[in-house]
């Protein structure tokens, strides 16, 4: 998703591996160490993602459900954020089952500015974002520990600090919502 931001780290940093020549290295590096947001089968286990029928979600009928303006896959990089951060705070035997009802990204299109900016996504306090999930909290023995339904807003998400100059993920405040939510301790969802 392209957003009004300012330096694309990502560009600078890949023309410094470019520059060094560090690309033929990280080719010959095995996948795992090349993506490290990529989950392993271990943590799909212990954590799973599910959507309920992504293409009611608030983005998808608004824009698409893989963002048609932008051509991303908002999807599948939130469930891979959410099975990474939960795996963190989760205890060794512990699983979490997270079931994702809505999502309404951050920000929104205003074609009415003109065709230059038809493909972004303004940043305004009228666009916060939004996730509608429920979860299932259950230990090593099947037990379970916590359920229930969460409505993961941030109305003031522009005033959250969220956003630092150098970030540039599209994505950044669509899994600030997740991440406070998970940093609250499995004892807390």
């Amino acid at each position: 998703m392209k957003r009004m931001t300012g330096l694309n780290l990502r560009g600078i940093v890949a023309l410094a591996v470019i520059a060094v020549g560090v690309g033929p290295a990280l080719a010959a590096a095995p996948a795992a160490a090349q993506s490290p947001a990529a989950a392993t089968p271990a943590a799909e286990a212990r954590v799973t993602v599910t959507y309920v029928n992504p293409e009611k979600f608030s983005e998808a009928r608004e824009f698409g459900q893989q963002d048609s303006y932008n051509d991303a896959d908002y999807l599948k990089s939130l469930k891979s954020h959410l099975i990474k951060r939960a795996m963190r705070m989760l205890p060794p035997d512990d699983r979490l089952e997270v079931s994702i009802t809505d999502i309404k990204l951050a920000g929104g299109y205003e074609p009415w500015h003109g065709p230059n900016f038809r493909y972004v996504r303004f940043m305004k306090d009228v666009y916060p974002p939004r996730i509608d999930l429920t979860f299932q909290l259950v230990d090593g023995n099947g037990k379970v520990l916590r359920e229930g339904s969460r409505k993961l807003r941030n109305l003031g998400y522009l005033q959250s600090g969220v956003a630092m100059p150098t970030d540039t993920d599209p994505l950044r405040y669509d899994k600030a919502l997740i991440d406070d939510w998970l940093r609250r301790g499995p004892e807390k969802l």
